[in-house]
């Protein structure tokens, strides 16, 4: 893991321990005091993570980083990593050391890792779903405010992509760019002056509707990839052979698991799925004492 992406992950995770307002250095406690009300501070405990649902793990290396950020002391080991099948009944991981500090720590490593969970194993689905054809499955910048960067680790956990992780890394010319600006040809026309201009050498998208803006941005030329926009799998499969690998191609708008094989036989290159993170469902595991 990268040094800024490690920084990143501890501002997050402070950020979450302090909305439970854990201090426990704190002359008079502000903290949990459900576990401060019947547990001393001397108290050792035990605890194990334990599956209640089959699926995928992930953020079980998360989970080691907020353990050892509450408290550098408790001994954490894992019996299962990131990316392994798992099934109910299934024990992840042990946790021993302060009681005080394994039960702060809890609901923080289980809200993380569920969610996780669930993202990285709906997008194992899609990515089996399109095997053998090329294509790859991306997120997209539909996530939670403030947890983007953990689900994009659950996508790729999953062996999905990770599309743009933000407005900085690529310019993508959405339907309401294209529309404010005055269509395709423009909108292409002054992101390549806009790059010149600010010495940028990031990836250019642009969504299209249909066939004739396709031909547009073809037409004006810049874009890096060419985004088919709620396109039916006819009109896809046409717009990729009019692109003709001139440059890539993504398809997106709605694609389910029922859908998502017809669109990658299209030929296109990527196909970016919302799903993965905005409604996804959380993985059920359970941290339980050990007695």
């Amino acid at each position: 893991m990268q040094e800024h992406e490690l920084k990143l992950i501890r501002q997050a995770v402070q950020l979450a321990i302090e909305e439970d307002a854990c201090d426990f250095s704190a002359k008079i406690p502000r903290g949990d005091h459900s576990s401060l009300s019947c547990i001393g501070p001397e108290v050792q405990a035990h605890a194990r993570l334990l599956v209640k649902q089959s699926g995928l793990l992930a953020g079980a290396e998360l989970a080691g980083i907020i353990f050892e950020q509450i408290d550098p002391r408790l001994e954490v080991s894992f019996l299962r990593k990131d990316g392994d099948l798992i099934a109910i009944g299934e024990e992840v991981m042990h946790v021993k050391g302060s009681a005080l500090s394994i039960l702060q720590a809890e609901r923080l490593v289980l809200n993380y890792m569920q969610r996780m969970s669930g993202i990285a194993g709906i997008t194992r689905r899609y990515v089996q779903l399109v095997s053998g054809t090329g294509c790859k499955i991306l997120d997209t910048r539909k996530t939670s405010p403030g947890l983007r960067f953990f689900e994009k680790w659950a996508v790729r956990i999953g062996g999905g992509m990770n599309h743009r992780f933000g407005l900085y890394d690529m310019i993508m010319l959405k339907d309401n760019h294209v529309d404010f600006c005055g269509g395709v040809k423009n909108a292409l026309k002054r992101a390549a002056e806009y790059k010149l201009r600010m010495g940028l050498n990031i990836p250019v998208e642009i969504e299209t509707r249909n066939i004739a803006e396709v031909k547009e941005a073809l037409e004006q030329g810049g874009a890096n990839r060419i985004m088919l926009d709620n396109f039916k799998p006819e009109a896809a499969a046409e717009a990729v052979r009019l692109i003709d690998k001139r440059c890539e191609v993504e398809i997106s708008g709605g694609i389910n698991e029922q859908s998502v094989r017809i669109y990658a036989e299209t030929g296109a290159d990527f196909i970016s799925v919302g799903a993965l993170t905005h409604s996804v469902q959380s993985l059920d595991l359970s941290l339980k004492a050990v007695i």
